[in-house]
């Protein structure tokens, strides 16, 4: 798939320049981001900054290595191997594991487009598709309150950032 924007796509960033890429292993994802109440569930506590958006909201406050012991945590829960080996801040990936992992730069990417080219996941209106900051209220909302993209991903475009294995030099 074409991977990055157009140069005269709005909103684009500089390190977003069109490149092709191709995934060579599939790959599952959960249809919206994790709620407050499977963090709880799973790690015992809700670190959320809007706790009292509910169950439904997605968790926010959690830095990508909080991310990488949720998915261990998962996995260790379900009967699955870690994807994650952590030793302090140091986080290595197993590929060989069957446990639950943060999606590549690459994936998300192409779940975000779901085969589709639009400005935002799933149409090239933000208010269809998106929270942010014009139609929030500057707090975050339930998972699953906007249209979702053609391959059934809901809020791949704004109410809370989601994080990536390779994203930001990690």
């Amino acid at each position: 798939f074409e991977m990055g924007s157009p140069s005269s796509e709005r909103g684009r960033r500089d390190n977003e320049s069109q490149h092709r890429v191709r995934l060579s292993k599939s790959f599952m994802m959960s249809t919206t981001e994790v709620t407050q109440g499977q963090w709880r569930a799973v790690m015992g506590s809700n670190p959320s900054y809007f706790s009292s958006c509910g169950a439904d909201c997605p968790v926010e406050n959690v830095t990508w290595h909080d991310a990488v012991k949720f998915a261990n945590a998962l996995s260790k829960r379900e009967g699955l191997r870690a994807a994650y080996q952590v030793s302090g801040s140091t986080v290595s990936w197993n590929k060989s594991a069957n446990g639950y992992r943060l999606p590549t730069e690459a994936e998300w990417e192409y779940a975000a487009r779901g085969a589709e080219r639009h400005v935002y996941s799933g149409s090239s209106t933000l208010n269809a598709v998106g929270w942010a900051g014009m139609n929030t209220g500057l707090k975050t909302h339930k998972v699953e309150g906007k249209r979702a993209n053609a391959l059934g991903l809901y809020d791949m475009t704004g109410n809370v950032s989601e994080g990536c294995w390779d994203w930001d030099g990690q």
